[in-house]
């Protein structure tokens, strides 16, 4: 059955979230469209939440779609601009660790332990990518985004247990197509450039090249950091050396970018289809932790560094190495300003045959990528100092094959298998404490530890559904997927300065030998009273990975437990109506939702010792409602009204926790983690987990007498106040905020060129979405006298407005 609703091809996104226009202002309906322009209705949209081509109106998933048309008009081009479209999604940038810390619903995994793969997968053309380094990724030239909330581990295999977030990059037209775009940012001072060509090559062969090149001139940020002298003990000789600790002299973040993605598409029969596609990422930053502010502090001002005043206000303080240790710490740039350095590239061949009532698909793909970076503590110290390097590198190949039948009666099925083999390698140096050893070697002279360690897995995994045409009203779905991995990894400290071991120990190697075994169950239930009303209920669970966390230190009180975790595991239920009425003029959807976790995957950082400790919470539980509506009246062509409201409870239900650093008896550090101090935290909130966020969006397009047209759009978004650490630390509390985007567009008559302006942030409001706590912060844990730890947001950005020509050709 096919719903006979009709949704924009500007407006698509699907259950709880009209969160099209947060980004740029709200889409209006297309211009060369004039009949649904004149007659006001919202056009159908197809997606392939279940790996196959499914009315967005029929399919009994909670799924947000963004259309090529709303990706090029928000300028969409990474994850972290599509975070500002989807209610409860959160993504914090942060170049070290993880490299991101993806939130959903409450949902999500933190930042500094390198071996965590995310709770919502990201998915790029059917491939898997579990590493928070794809937010590195400049995602563009896409045909859609479909963002799925909820487990979805029978279609998207492990590592779903929050939802997916799934890009199509576009693919090769059979007309000749080319278009050139040229942007310019006024806060970053970024120029941008972006082009494809598009069309026929032979007969039975299409190819499509896109590129895109952006440099900035500035920065997101101001640099707060100043000169501040510290005083090393030379332990050679036992003198004091006085060594200066300069600002990094680089723009925050000062990027240069360059993509390319290149597109063959073969069809020697009309039931086969070859598609083949490569791409190449390299993103060059000139400050690392540029977007990480200390903005809470229990007196005013940071506890490494009274001068430094804690502010919530768009100042990174981003120092170079001190004098001396530039150069010597192995991949620390000579003069030891801070940076980070991201290569990647991929390569897929999605082989397609069709046998007229059945389909048999092959995904293969091969994708790699390496991050370097170096920093120093974000807030400089005259009596300490924090100066780290990293070089890692992943490398992954998979092949997922599929077998779907379309036999014209009530039963089809679909089966599949997947394989994953991935190898990363990573090391690790770094410097603290003022220490300093003159007379040996340049490597070595200030070095506190040399870490390498890495992690091989292999995932095998079989899936199937059946599903079941009860009538023609009623669908009844079920499936499984059984899932096998195993990890072997190894961690070492190669070296420790010999005044720092016994704290740290050298080659005392921790290994890993982990085999996890699970099965994740789906059923739904779909009816379609009518044409243009869809009901629907489910039963669905999902597995995340357990794993080894390879960018751990190695202290004396480490034991394996500290550096090794638990597959999470999650199922619930959820019932949903999607509907539209006053013939397709207006979409009302809903859906309540109630999902239960177990071992949930949450990381500590001890900022005192500087230990990392990924801990498995004993259960959660995410519970919610979500509304939507979009309006398209037709006696305003052109208005188009929409916006969602979300309800969603996210809680702790059994967990024993680490104290956060600095919490006191009285503030609920009265128990015991492990062998280590503990507070109970059940029934406290998740991490970026506000109770309601909400959104109204308008649009307005108009056209001229000349034929040319113009649009206005605007979003006023607002998400209620919430922690952002994952242990309840007070200080982490975002407050409630507004945010405002709206945009501007004039179109020519001839379709060929267009002019926009688009300004996000217009209130230049902070918020973050995502905190960690600051080294040499925090003292006293589980005494009467503690001091928390100061934390440190990961903060999104400021305003910015954007100033973007694009030319078809």
């Amino acid at each position: 059955m096919t719903s006979k609703a009709k949704y924009p091809s500007a407006i698509t996104s699907t259950l709880c979230a009209i969160t099209l226009g947060t980004w740029a202002g709200i889409p209006a309906v297309a211009a060369a469209d004039d009949d649904l322009l004149e007659a006001g209705r919202l056009e159908e949209v197809i997606v392939t939440a279940r790996k196959r081509e499914e009315s967005l109106q029929d399919v009994p998933v909670v799924v947000n779609v963004l259309t090529e048309e709303e990706i090029d008009r928000y300028a969409l081009d990474g994850l972290e601009s599509l975070a500002a479209n989807i209610p409860e999604l959160f993504i914090g940038r942060s170049s070290n660790g993880s490299g991101a810390q993806i939130t959903l619903r409450g949902v999500g995994s933190g930042r500094t332990t390198m071996g965590m793969e995310q709770s919502t997968a990201v998915v790029v053309d059917g491939v898997y990518y579990g590493h928070g380094m794809f937010l590195n990724e400049a995602m563009f030239d896409l045909a859609s985004i479909e963002v799925l909330k909820g487990p979805q581990a029978l279609f998207f295999g492990k590592n779903a247990t929050a939802g997916v977030i799934s890009f199509n990059t576009a693919n090769p037209t059979e007309e000749f197509e080319a278009q050139m775009r040229a942007g310019y940012e006024t806060t970053a001072e970024e120029y941008s450039a972006e082009g494809f060509v598009s069309g026929q090559i032979s007969p039975n062969l299409l190819g499509r090249l896109a590129v895109r090149v952006s440099d900035m001139r500035g920065g997101y940020f101001d640099q707060a950091a100043v000169d501040t002298p510290i005083s090393f003990l030379d332990l050679a000789t036992f003198e004091p050396v006085t060594r200066n600790q300069a600002p990094n002299d680089g723009s925050l973040p000062g990027t240069e970018a360059y993509v390319a993605r290149g597109t063959l598409v073969w069809t020697p029969t009309e039931r086969f289809t070859a598609r083949f596609k490569a791409s190449i990422n390299e993103r060059n930053d000139e400050a690392n932790a540029w977007n990480f502010v200390v903005f809470e502090c229990p007196g005013g001002f940071t506890q490494p560094n009274p001068a430094v005043p804690c502010e919530r206000e768009f100042n990174a303080h981003v120092p170079n190495a001190p004098d001396g240790v530039g150069g010597n710490l192995p991949d620390m740039k000579e003069d030891g300003s801070s940076y980070n350095e991201y290569n990647s590239w991929a390569m897929t061949a999605d082989l397609s045959y069709d046998f007229g009532n059945a389909t048999i698909t092959s995904v293969t793909n091969y994708n790699w990528h390496r991050n370097k970076w170096g920093l120093s503590q974000n807030v400089a110290s005259p009596t300490s100092y924090i100066a780290a390097t990293q070089n890692t590198s992943l490398s992954a190949w998979s092949n997922e094959t599929r077998f779907q039948t379309y036999f014209d009666q009530p039963v089809n099925f679909m089966v599949g298998f997947y394989y994953q083999n991935t190898d990363r390698d990573h090391d690790q140096a770094g410097a603290f404490a003022p220490l300093e050893i003159s007379t040996n070697p340049p490597e070595t002279q200030f070095t506190s530890y040399i870490k390498p360690s890495g992690s091989e897995a292999e995932t095998w995994s079989g899936f199937g559904q059946l599903t079941w045409r009860a009538t023609d009203r009623t669908e009844l779905a079920a499936g499984v997927r059984y899932i096998h991995e195993t990890r072997d990894s190894f961690l070492v400290q190669s070296y420790i300065m010999p005044a720092l071991q016994g704290l740290f120990l050298q080659d005392v190697p921790v290994y890993g030998d982990q085999s996890f075994t699970d099965w994740t169950p789906e059923v739904t239930v779909t009816y379609y009273p009518a044409d243009n009303l869809t009901f629907f209920a489910g039963y669905k669970s999902a597995y995340k990975s357990g794993g080894f966390a390879v960018s751990s230190l190695i202290v004396a009180a480490t034991v394996p437990s500290d550096v090794t975790f638990e597959p999470e595991t999650g199922d619930g239920f959820e019932v949903g109506m999607k509907s539209m009425l006053f013939d397709d003029q207006l979409r009302f959807n809903m859906t309540l939702y109630r999902f239960e976790y177990e071992d949930l995957q949450v990381d500590f950082f001890d900022s005192v010792t500087f230990q990392f400790i990924t801990t498995n919470a004993g259960a959660a539980k995410v519970e919610g409602v979500e509304f939507e509506a979009d309006y398209a009246p037709n006696a305003v062509p052109g208005l188009l009204l929409s916006g969602y409201l979300n309800y969603n409870k996210g809680r702790y239900t059994d967990y024993i926790a680490p104290c956060y650093t600095g919490q006191s008896i009285a503030a609920g550090c009265n128990t015991n983690f492990g062998a280590g101090l503990g507070q109970d935290l059940s029934g406290e909130p998740l991490a970026m987990a506000p109770d309601w966020v909400a959104s109204l969006n308008a649009a307005y397009e108009w056209g001229t007498e000349s034929g040319h047209s113009w649009e206005v759009g605007g979003n006023l978004r607002y998400s209620d106040d919430f922690i952002s650490s994952s242990f309840g630390a007070p200080l982490s509390r975002q407050d409630s905020y507004f945010n405002l985007d709206a945009s501007l567009r004039f179109r020519h008559s001839g379709g060929h060129w267009e002019a926009a302006v688009i300004a996000r942030n217009i209130t230049d409001d902070f918020h973050i979405s995502g905190e960690t706590d600051l080294p040499n912060s925090g003292s006293g844990t589980g005494t009467n006298d503690a001091v928390p730890a100061d934390p440190v947001g990961l903060v999104d950005l400021p305003r910015t407005v954007l100033f973007q020509v694009t030319y078809n050709f």
